[in-house]
């Protein structure tokens, strides 16, 4: 946060364009690049908004199949989100390639905090930044189910 004295009785303090606002704990797992294309933007002139959460979304799965796990329907077992948020800071317009940090945070018994992080390719200011819930769940009775031991152990091991 960088604090700025608007006048001598307004103090306020505003985001550090280089600094993430969500201050969690979290673990670094993994980053992709996506070109923009001219198709993500909207009549504005700047990507959409829902397209960050595609973004988001392409970091989270190709993880989870970088670990061995199939991301497809038909499976006994699964992965939902519950949860999603995206914090919009600079917006981000074509041509570019955006960067997409993902971290994690704690894990509970059947879910893991996921964040992100928007980058332009060549820029280190923070364009946007988001998170997601992640839950584990058994494909058949639709419930939450147990973290799977080796997705435990990689995040403890990190």
């Amino acid at each position: 946060m960088v604090i700025c004295e608007l006048d001598r009785d307004i103090i306020i303090a505003v985001p550090d364009p280089y600094c993430p606002i969500m201050e969690h704990p979290r673990t670094y797992l993994y980053a992709i690049r996506i070109p923009i294309r001219w198709g993500d933007m909207d009549a504005l002139g700047h990507v959409n908004n829902t397209v960050y959460f595609r973004y988001m979304e392409q970091a989270r799965i190709e993880w989870l199949e970088s670990l061995g796990l199939r991301v497809e329907a038909g499976r006994s077992d699964g992965v939902v989100i519950v949860n999603a948020s995206c914090t919009f800071l600079v917006p981000i317009t074509y041509p570019a390639t955006v960067e997409v940090r993902l971290f994690a945070g704690d894990p509970g018994r059947s879910s893991v905090p996921t964040y992100y992080e928007m980058y332009c390719t060549g820029d280190e200011t923070l364009y946007a930044e988001g998170a997601a819930k992640m839950v584990w769940i058994d494909g058949v009775t639709g419930k939450s189910a147990p973290l799977p031991d080796h997705i435990r152990e990689l995040l403890a091991s990190k």
